[in-house]
């Protein structure tokens, strides 16, 4: 995803976005609702990345599955960004 702009053009996104915006809304459903927005985040920016093939060994026998082939960092850019992390 390096040098690639995201647009979030999501309804649960916009739907959240809406919720913090609002004046009622609380201090703990803020940074609750800040959490889940950047999950949304991490989840649309992380669609496209490389995975391998894997055995894992079940209760119930070996099922084939798939596993990141490389960690992911993310690091916030600026420190309003950390409830996001």
């Amino acid at each position: 995803m390096s040098g690639k702009l995201v647009v979030f053009n999501h309804p649960l996104i916009h739907h959240k976005l809406s919720l913090i915006r609002d004046e009622n809304t609380g201090t703990k459903d803020f940074r609750q609702t800040v959490s889940e927005i950047g999950m949304l985040m991490a989840y649309e920016v992380t669609r496209d990345l490389p995975t391998k093939r894997v055995q894992v060994k079940t209760p119930v026998g070996i099922a084939d599955t798939y596993v990141l082939e490389k960690s992911v960092v993310i690091v916030p850019i600026l420190r309003a960004g950390l409830g996001m992390v």
